[in-house]
């Protein structure tokens, strides 16, 4: 503006008049973004460019265990077991064990079939056959050259089937090939063999009333258990057992799901192979769980990514062998996971490493007269070799 004759430009730090407002139009795109910034103080900006990266970084790091958390907020828990006492002593015959638990005696034993889907738990396998061949009639074992997760596998049972050879006249052996479909969920895979399984056990000539066992390699009912089933009259038609996590001095909160193991009366027509709760009737101490009982680290890491659960390996870290060998010594999770429960005093309850358990009172008689080949699953001994 003129005054007297002279020019004044007075300044202004006003820089949103144009933008914001009326004034200059030169520094238009700067002014932009420092008009925008000005709203915002600095404790602001803090957050949005280094608190919320943050926190969206730590979702994607921890959002299971925050999922599992905060379970009983979103989740019911399952409908509770009719629990069944159990009993047993080995002075006690078996009419007075029968009678304890309820049911009557029978005349003659049934049969027993003991059918199980097989990986690579060879050792488990070994110690679960040796607990139950007094008692079982006919083994029933199916293998796969493919994993759940559609990886190549070996047969490894047939590879070690000379092991076996005290159920050889016992054992119906069977092989089915895998479909490799690529990207496919890993239990439709699973539940694919279970089909062939159920196939398998009707060529084993398993008849009506017949005591079916189904369960995982590493889910061993204890051999007393079967017998007792075997004899007793009037038993439900569908018992699940209780295995107890006895056989390591490590745990993993994820395999809190004993009731999967069960025992059926079998029914022609009706009774089909299946890994998933099939009745309310739950028989209380019934075994052992031991998933992930594994002598080489490389083992651990074949089951990892080969299992139905892979989503759990949300890292390759995960399958790092000085990790592995670290949380086997710890007593903490594998996959880093929170516990399965449904109340949060369940879940902080069991939250942290597992303290190592120094018993090793009632387990599998064979695992206990070969201590020299087992000692890995012994109490006090967590390191594994890595081959």
């Amino acid at each position: 503006m003129q005054e007297g004759g002279y020019y004044n430009s007075k300044k202004t730090d006003d820089i949103c008049q144009d933008v914001c407002g009326p004034a200059s139009r030169a520094a238009l795109s700067m002014s932009r973004l420092r008009c925008i910034l000005r709203g915002f103080d600095h404790k602001a900006l803090l957050l949005l460019f280094v608190g919320l990266p943050l926190f969206i970084f730590g979702i994607y790091l921890h959002g299971q265990k925050i999922t599992y958390f905060l379970r009983p907020l979103w989740e019911s828990p399952p409908k509770p077991f009719n629990i069944i006492p159990h009993y047993y002593h080995e002075n006690v015959s078996m009419e007075n064990l029968c009678k304890l638990h309820g049911w009557g005696i029978r005349d003659t034993p049934r049969r027993v079939f003991d059918a199980v889907l097989f990986s690579n738990e060879v050792d488990i396998l070994e110690i679960r056959w040796n607990e139950l061949h007094p008692f079982v009639s006919e083994f029933v074992l199916l293998e796969s050259n493919s994993t759940f997760t559609g990886q190549v596998k070996p047969l490894f049972f047939a590879q070690n089937r000379e092991k076996f050879k005290f159920v050889e006249s016992r054992l119906t052996y069977g092989v089915v090939g895998g479909r490799f479909v690529k990207g496919e969920n890993p239990f439709v895979e699973e539940s694919y063999q279970r089909v062939a399984l159920d196939q398998l056990i009707r060529i084993a000539g398993i008849n009506e009333d017949d005591l079916l066992i189904m369960s995982d390699v590493d889910e061993i009912p204890s051999g007393h258990t079967i017998n007792l089933l075997r004899w007793c009259d009037d038993i439900p038609h569908k018992l699940h057992l209780e295995l107890r996590n006895y056989l390591y001095s490590f745990q993993f909160y994820l395999d809190n799901r004993s009731w999967r193991a069960s025992v059926h009366r079998y029914k022609p027509g009706k009774t089909r192979y299946a890994h998933f709760r099939q009745t309310d009737d739950l028989l209380a101490d019934s075994g052992w769980h031991c998933s992930f009982c594994f002598r080489r680290i490389s083992e651990f890491v074949f089951k990892m990514k080969a299992y139905s659960h892979v989503d759990r390996v949300r890292f390759s870290y995960y399958l790092k062998p000085s990790r592995i060998q670290d949380v086997i010594c710890r007593g903490a999770d594998l996959f880093d996971m929170l516990p399965e429960e449904y109340t949060f005093q369940e879940i902080i309850a069991k939250m942290g490493p597992i303290p190592s358990s120094y018993s090793a009172v009632h387990l599998p008689g064979h695992l206990l007269q070969n201590v020299d080949k087992y000692m890995y699953l012994l109490p006090g001994n967590c390191l594994r070799e890595s081959g």
